[in-house]
């Protein structure tokens, strides 16, 4: 069977990238600035970190630019943070509200291991290391 969609794959992987730094990095304006409705967190706490790495990796991800390093930080960051924060609150995602932290993992761990790709600042540079 042929794949419909197939000859627009990279087109929907620079999307999936765009979109997945896009709102991950809200997360860190939420933490970092205490922008839409949310608080700033103490500098240097753990929060602020995350915060720090959902904001600046979230912009690299987006743009495309370090992405491969950006997305495979922030994969690591979402694995610690289910554990941490949603795991010991039951064993399912959909028990312990972990689906947004799963899913982000798994994607910036496919974003991690495809890189930047087209339509994106690495590419438009001609720097395949700023993959």
């Amino acid at each position: 069977m042929s794949r419909i969609l197939g000859r627009y794959a990279d087109a929907f992987y620079a999307l999936l990238r765009f979109v997945a730094g896009f709102m991950f990095t809200f997360h860190g304006l939420q933490k970092i600035l205490g922008l839409i409705g949310g608080e700033k967190v103490p500098v240097g706490s753990l929060l602020w970190f995350g915060g720090i790495i959902e904001l600046f990796g979230g912009i690299l991800i987006m743009i495309g630019l370090l992405a491969s390093w950006a997305a495979f930080l922030a994969s690591g960051m979402m694995a610690v943070a289910y554990f941490m924060v949603h795991q010991p609150m039951g064993t399912w995602p959909v028990q312990n509200k972990g689906e947004l932290a799963a899913l982000y993992c798994f994607v910036f761990l496919y974003i991690a291991a495809r890189g930047s790709g087209p339509f994106s600042v690495a590419r438009a540079l001609g720097k395949p290391g700023l993959d």
